[in-house]
């Protein structure tokens, strides 16, 4: 598949973040390649104490002589990850109280991760989901002319409302076929404005048939707390629906509403295996990168994993997109 950017110089911002990313996380990505089991690999990666049945050419005698045990020497393997990008360009994500739209920083953490990967090899996969249809690029092998088709995917997606309730989960419904007969590692981009649940409901069944599935939440941090002030009249962004009012008279209803979206979703993702990292669009994007693929490299690669530095962000409810 071949798409064409509508905007060059679109795509070569696109570009530029992965490479700036790159320089940030080197080494990091590698976390992601901890092969879930263990096998036959040049690389040396730790020792469990013997056992019957442990094959005895992996003895480490050297440990023995020095503990008066035996030791047996694991190793990781390295392996090709199948890693699918899902992102969301439904209304909401169109989105932004100042600077970028969810959309367009989504994007970018999307594409930074697909040159990461693309360049180590794995075979790289995207698809989008919204009311305009942004197309999808399956994993395929190949660097420069599959990572260009990826960010034309990515470039195009425009955020558009009346997508239906369905969306997110039918896009991953669509990933668990093309992922059916390898294990993948499937990063979800989205706002997660989801009323049906549906979208949380398919995350965890991927990671019921043993995916490595996470999610990373992007927000708007006017989304988390609502500084609005004066008579403003706010717009939902995939209903249309629009209502004036003053903020004062809805916000705290509004915080409560949020705090109990994000608290209910976290929790059942976490529940569900499903790694999880909010993303606030008034953060650098490298530095959201970098904390997700450290947390992804640590010890237990693959679990969930907590949403850094917003332990005290204040929080706030999915509720109708402000425009003043």
């Amino acid at each position: 598949m071949t798409t064409t950017p509508r905007d060059p110089a679109a795509l070569a911002r696109l570009s530029a973040l992965p490479l700036r990313a790159r320089v940030i996380v080197e080494g990091a990505l590698s976390g992601l390649h901890r092969a879930r089991h263990h096998g036959s690999s040049i690389e040396f990666a730790e020792h469990k104490e013997y056992s019957p049945g442990d094959e005895i050419r992996h003895i480490d005698w050297r440990a023995l002589a020095k503990h008066d045990r035996y030791y047996v020497k694991q190793f990781e393997q390295e392996t090709q990850l199948d890693v699918y990008l899902v992102l969301d360009a439904s209304g909401s994500m169109g989105f932004s109280s100042a600077g970028a739209s969810k959309l367009a920083y989504a994007g970018e953490l999307a594409a930074a991760l697909a040159y990461l990967a693309i360049g180590q090899q794995d075979r790289v996969a995207v698809v989008g989901f919204g009311a305009a249809a942004i197309g999808e690029v399956v994993p395929a092998r190949g660097r420069a002319a599959h990572l260009h088709d990826v960010l034309g995917v990515i470039d195009r997606a425009v955020a558009s409302g009346g997508g239906g309730d369905h969306a997110g989960a039918a896009a991953l419904d669509r990933v668990a076929e093309l992922s059916r007969r390898r294990r993948s590692l499937i990063i979800v981009l989205s706002d997660l404005f989801d009323p049906t649940g549906q979208t949380v409901a398919a995350l965890r069944r991927l990671r019921g048939r043993r995916h490595d599935v996470a999610v990373l939440h992007v927000l708007d941090p006017a989304e988390l707390e609502f500084p609005y002030d004066g008579l403003t009249r706010f717009e939902g962004m995939e209903s249309g629906e629009h209502v004036l009012v003053h903020p004062s008279a809805i916000r705290a209803q509004y915080l409560e509403r949020m705090r109990q979206f994000l608290d209910q979703t976290q929790a059942e993702l976490r529940a569900g295996g499903v790694g999880y990292q909010r993303c606030a669009t008034d953060r650098a994007p490298e530095q959201a990168l970098l904390e997700f693929l450290i947390a992804r490299a640590g010890p237990r690669a693959g679990a969930p994993a907590p949403a850094p530095g917003e332990a005290d962000r204040t929080s706030a409810a999915a509720g109708p997109e402000p425009r003043r």
